[in-house]
């Protein structure tokens, strides 16, 4: 893990995209609780509308996924992971907007729908480039530092949020959370960094 971390701050295209996933990831996390409470304290959901808003826009997800390696071939890597990394960025945003009734159901599931189907289109080409600029010996030490750093870094920001809601408002925390999850987009893609294709 020690080695994963410094083999991957060491590298200043890794550096980047590991900044920009612990950075984008966290404020993900820190909002699912404040939205969680939002929908049911605020907004009054029932439970099957909670369940709705939650559940069906991971289809968004399978979709991205399932387009990701068509928009690849046709536009190449680079442009995908810039296009859909900065497109994933804003939803959160909206959040605050939402209302009691149909119109805050149809805006809160269109938000979730929209954030995922853009992560679905990213995520693969991410991964796939983060494996082709990682040295082949170090792939596995890289994975677990990666991995390490998000889990120690996100439950920060999810007790920040909280503490956040508390002395502001949820929908104040929640716009915090969304000009994070922006914040993420200069560090993307290292303008010289070498892609791969897809087959």
């Amino acid at each position: 893990m020690v080695a994963g971390w410094r083999y991957l701050l060491g590298d200043r295209a890794l550096r980047l995209l590991f900044a920009n996933a612990l950075l984008f990831g966290s404020a993900i996390l820190m909002v699912v609780p404040l939205e969680t409470v939002l929908m049911l304290n605020v907004l009054h959901f029932t439970p099957w509308q909670y369940g709705l808003v939650v559940g069906l826009p991971c289809l968004g997800g399978v979709l991205g996924a399932r387009l990701s390696p068509r928009l690849v071939r046709r536009f190449g890597i680079r442009r995908v992971l810039i296009g859909a990394g900065i497109a994933r960025t804003p939803w959160l945003l909206t959040i605050p907007l939402a209302g009691q009734g149909f119109g805050g159901l149809v805006l809160l599931s269109t938000v979730s729908f929209g954030l995922l189907l853009c992560a679905g289109v990213f995520n693969p080409a991410f991964a796939a480039h983060r494996m082709a600029i990682t040295r082949e010996d170090m792939m596995s030490r890289v994975l677990a530092g990666w991995s390490v750093g998000g889990r120690l870094t996100q439950p920060f920001f999810i007790a920040a949020g909280g503490a956040l809601a508390t002395v502001t408002s949820l929908r104040t925390a929640i716009v915090v959370a969304g000009i994070l999850c922006v914040t993420s987009i200069p560090f993307l893609i290292p303008r010289t960094a070498d892609v791969p294709s897809y087959r």
